[in-house]
């Protein structure tokens, strides 16, 4: 199992934004320090708890601290952006980072931002299709490029003159493209079939039921099988939110306490899953009440926290429940203690990974 790091940071409305921004970049330069093979940040626009409006702007600010591990997009939404602004922006994003990139991609989830970029009405599915295939079809083809869509006409036709380099959009560095990442949020999720079909990577969300991110592996088995490919659990990023402290108690109050910043993430973000009728993710019968959800039931379902042997165990186990996968995302949350937060990145791996892996070696001796 190897450990990376994977953030859509939530964090306290009144703490000063450029102190979220600058603890959130500690967290990924930490991470590459420790020897994490990759991480993610997401974005939002109109969400004041979610401070990062561009994650391809927020990765060029931290790519010259970060010396091994890849970055990634958690995710471009495309239907808020141009497919041509997209694919210039990421192929220059490429080159900055050296060829070290995962171009994660979505339709996005945050409906105040559907709203405000005009497409709260409009089927976001298709218009995800839809500017990922065109962002493909300008890496891949030449100008004037001629794609015709249903959302986005995109040409440079009449003004390109390819002699002084005028109507060319750049293309990454990776050939042909940047991997292609999706988050997986749905059970028995459809979007991840085609997904594997397509040849692009999945990362289950961590904010769903472990036996709800059980049935993300074998829908991605029956795409990839679809196209006469073998799926690779290597291939499988899960994100998982842990917190890990030397003292049993000061990790289960900081964990799960009043004040915890476990609890303030999964108050955000239960809130907008109730909204938004979305709110599944966190039962294991559908048929359960949204009243009857409540942060304690979420937090204990979904946060594994405790001493080094606790995590690891709890991890074992949780890999038992979902299935082997190839990289645990570590969710990044607020640091509302930043020695504590930091200390628990430490732990993880340091203490926590290599005990996972003693334990699942000396089970398959």
């Amino acid at each position: 199992m190897k450990l990376g790091f994977f953030t859509m940071p939530i964090h306290p409305l009144d703490k000063d934004w450029r102190l979220t921004l600058k603890e959130d970049r500690e967290a990924f330069i930490l991470a590459d320090e420790l020897g994490f093979t990759e991480a993610y940040c997401g974005e939002h626009v109109t969400d004041q708890a979610e401070n990062i409006t561009s994650c391809g702007l927020f990765l060029s600010w931290i790519a010259k601290d970060i010396k091994r591990m890849r970055l990634g997009t958690g995710t471009i939404n495309l239907p808020n952006s141009h497919p041509a602004a997209v694919a210039g922006q990421i192929a220059m994003l490429d080159h900055m980072l050296d060829g070290r990139f995962n171009f994660g991609v979505s339709p996005g989830g945050l409906l105040s931002d559907a709203e405000i970029f005009g497409n709260l009405d409009a089927d976001r599915n298709a218009m995800f299709v839809e500017g990922i295939d065109a962002v493909l079809k300008i890496w891949e083809g030449h100008p004037p490029y001629a794609i015709d869509g249903r959302f986005w006409k995109i040409t440079t036709e009449r003004t390109m003159m390819e002699e002084i380099g005028q109507g060319i959009v750049a293309k990454p560095l990776q050939k042909p493209h940047p991997p292609i990442m999706v988050t997986v949020v749905a059970p028995h999720s459809k979007g991840v079939t085609e997904a594997a079909a397509r040849g692009w990577l999945p990362i289950s969300a961590n904010f769903l039921l472990p036996k709800w991110v059980a049935t993300h592996w074998p829908k991605y088995v029956e795409g990839r099988e679809r196209v006469g490919a073998v799926a690779d659990p290597n291939d499988w990023r899960v994100a998982k939110s842990v917190f890990v402290a030397n003292d049993l108690a000061m990790a289960r109050e900081y964990a799960l306490g009043p004040k915890s910043p476990y609890r303030f993430y999964y108050s955000q973000l239960l809130t907008k899953m109730k909204a938004n009728r979305r709110a599944s993710l966190f039962k294991a019968d559908p048929n359960m009440s949204d009243d009857d959800l409540t942060v304690d039931g979420v937090l204990d379902n979904l946060v594994i926290w405790g001493t080094p042997d606790k995590v690891a165990d709890e991890l074992v186990q949780f890999q038992e429940t979902v299935g082997q996968f190839g990289t645990l995302l570590y969710a990044g949350k607020d640091w509302a203690d930043p020695a504590l937060a930091r200390r628990s990145m430490v732990l993880l791996a340091e203490k926590v990974i290599p005990n996972v892996r003693t334990i699942r070696n000396d089970a398959a001796a």
